[in-house]
C-alpha cells in the first residue's frame, strides 16, 4: 500500500470543507485542511454570512429606534448611528466565529496547512513549493463574485464594490444603486436603506428573488418598494464610469431599447457567484469543469477520478452554506467507508431581510411542471394572532401539496421569522410529512408557527382564523 502524509486532504475551510474537516477526524482519519486565507471560515464567516447578518441585525435595531416602530409601542427614543461601532462590533463577531473553528481544528487534530493548493496527481497537491500527499482529497474551495461586463468592480475605492466592498463602508452611501435583484442584493441594500441610504435595485428580470416561488417574488416587489427602494426591473446595466465621488451607470430594458443613466455615490454588484475551480490545477488529474465551471460528482459525491471527491458550491446545486456543511458531512463518511447521505429535495433557503423570506422543497410552478397536480394551502400573517400582537404582519405561509397523496412538496413563507420557522417545514418533508400531518400537529399559541399549521389546514379549504 501507498504511503501518505494523510488519510484525507480538504481543499477549502469555508463551512463544506471545515465540516468535512472535522468530521473526517472524528471518524478517526489523519486529516489536514488547506486554507490560503489568514482565517478558517471561507466566504461565509469572513465575508459573506456571518458580518451580512451582523449588520441586518444592527441595522434593523437602528430602524426599530427611528423609524416608527418604538413609537408605536410609546416608547420615546433618539437614536444616533456610530457606523464605526457598528462595523466593529461585525468584526468581532466574524473574529470569534473563525478563532472558534481553528480552536475545534486543534480539538479534532486537524492540521491546517497554509496556502494555496494545486494538484500534481490524484493524491497529492502542492502548498507553498511543498508537496502533501493523501489517500483521498475532497475540493471545496467555494465560489467568489460573478463579475460583470463593463463595471468594475474596485472594493479599495469602495465606490464600485462587491458584497465584500458592501460590508466595509465607511460612510452610508448616499445613493446606493444594487445591481441584481437576488439574496445578497436585498440583503446589503436593506442594511443601507435602514442606515439612511437611498438604494435602487436594478435587476434584469421582471421580479425580485429569481428561482422563488412566485406569489413570494410578487410579494418581495411589494414589501421593498413600500420600504423605500426605488425598483427597476426588466433592466440590465450596460456601462459605469467613476468620476470623484459619483458613478453613472448606463442603464438599458432588458428587452432592449434607449438606455438611460444614473447617477449614484455608490454601486453593489451583485449578480452571483462562480465556483472557485479554476485555480486548482485540475487538468493535471484529468478532471473537467462542466459549462458553469462546476465539477460533477455522483450521489456519494465522488468525481470520476478515482480519490478524488468534491463538495459545495463547485458542484451543481444552490450554492448555499448549509448544503456545503451537510455535504461535508456526508462525504467524510462515505471517506471514512461508511454511508453519507444528502437529500438536495430539502434544502431550504432564506433571504434575511426584514421580512424574511424562506423556502423549501418546489415552488407551485416547478411542481405542476414535474407533473405533480397540486393543492395549495395560503395564510397571511395578518391573521396570525402573534404576528398581529407584534405590529409584525407582513407576509404570509404557503404550503404547496400533491392533491392525491397529500404529501408536502413545498413550503414557502414570508415572516419575520421565516428562516427559523423554515426548519419545521423541512423536517416535516424529510419525514415525508403530508399537509394533515403538519394541520394535526399541534403548535404552541401564540406563536409565528402557528401559521404554518394554518396554511396546511387550508390545503384541503379547513383554516380556522380566515
Amino acid at each position: 500500500m501507498a504511503e501518505y502524509d494523510y488519510d484525507c486532504l480538504i481543499i477549502g475551510a469555508g463551512p463544506g470543507g471545515y465540516v468535512a474537516a472535522i468530521r473526517a477526524a472524528q471518524l478517526g482519519l489523519k486529516t489536514a485542511c488547506v486554507e490560503s486565507r489568514e482565517t478558517l471560515g471561507g466566504t461565509c464567516l469572513n465575508v459573506g454570512c456571518i458580518p451580512s447578518k451582523a449588520m441586518l441585525h444592527g441595522s434593523e435595531l437602528f430602524e426599530e429606534a427611528t423609524g416608527g416602530h418604538f413609537a408605536t409601542w410609546g416608547i420615546e427614543a433618539t437614536a444616533k448611528l456610530d457606523l464605526g461601532a457598528m462595523q466593529a462590533e461585525k468584526t468581532k463577531a466574524v473574529g470569534e466565529l473563525t478563532g472558534g473553528i481553528e480552536f475545534l481544528f486543534k480539538k479534532n487534530k486537524v492540521t491546517w496547512i497554509k496556502g494555496h493548493a494545486t494538484f500534481k496527481d490524484a493524491h497529492s497537491v502542492t502548498v507553498g513549493g511543498e508537496t502533501v500527499t493523501a489517500k483521498d482529497i475532497i475540493i471545496a474551495t467555494g465560489s467568489s463574485v460573478t463579475p460583470l461586463p463593463g463595471v468594475e468592480v474596485d472594493n479599495d475605492k469602495g465606490r464600485i464594490v462587491d458584497s465584500t466592498g458592501a460590508l466595509e463602508f465607511s460612510e452610508v452611501p448616499e445613493h446606493l444603486v444594487v445591481i441584481g435583484g437576488g439574496v445578497i442584493g436585498l440583503e446589503l441594500g436593506s442594511v443601507w436603506r435602514r442606515l439612511g441610504a437611498k438604494v435602487t435595485v436594478v435587476e434584469y428580470l421582471d421580479m425580485l428573488l429569481p428561482g422563488m416561488d412566485k406569489d413570494m417574488r410578487k410579494e418581495a416587489g411589494k414589501i421593498f418598494k413600500k420600504q423605500g427602494m426605488d425598483l427597476k426591473l426588466k433592466s440590465k446595466v450596460t456601462g459605469a464610469t467613476v468620476k470623484g465621488k459619483k458613478v453613472t451607470l448606463t442603464v438599458e430594458p432588458a428587452a432592449g431599447g434607449d438606455a438611460e443613466t444614473i447617477d449614484a455615490s455608490h454601486v453593489l454588484v451583485s449578480i452571483g457567484r462562480r465556483p472557485n475551480t479554476d485555480k486548482l490545477g485540475l487538468d493535471a488529474i484529468g478532471l473537467e469543469t462542466n459549462k458553469r465551471g462546476q465539477i460533477e460528482t455522483d450521489h456519494d459525491f465522488r468525481t470520476k477520478v478515482d480519490g478524488v471527491w468534491a463538495i459545495g458550491d463547485v458542484i451543481p446545486g444552490p450554492m448555499l452554506a448549509h448544503k456545503a456543511e451537510d455535504e461535508g458531512i456526508a462525504c467524510a463518511e462515505n471517506v471514512a467507508g461508511q454511508t453519507g447521505i444528502v437529500n438536495h429535495a430539502v434544502i431550504p433557503g432564506v433571504v434575511y431581510t426584514m421580512p424574511e423570506f424562506a423556502d423549501v422543497g418546489m415552488t407551485e410552478e416547478e411542481a405542476k411542471e414535474a407533473g405533480h397536480t397540486v393543492k395549495v394551502g395560503k395564510f397571511p400573517m395578518m391573521a396570525n394572532s402573534r404576528a398581529k400582537a407584534n405590529r409584525d404582519t407582513d407576509g404570509f405561509v404557503k404550503v404547496v401539496a400533491d392533491a392525491e397523496t397529500d404529501r408536502v412538496l413545498g413550503v414557502h413563507i414570508v415572516a419575520s421569522l421565516a428562516g427559523t420557522m423554515i426548519a419545521q417545514a423541512a423536517q416535516a418533508m424529510e419525514f415525508g410529512a403530508t399537509s394533515e400531518d403538519i394541520a394535526y400537529t399541534c403548535h404552541a399559541h401564540p406563536t409565528h408557527a402557528e401559521a404554518l399549521k394554518e396554511a396546511a389546514m387550508a390545503v384541503t379549504g379547513k383554516p380556522i382564523h380566515i
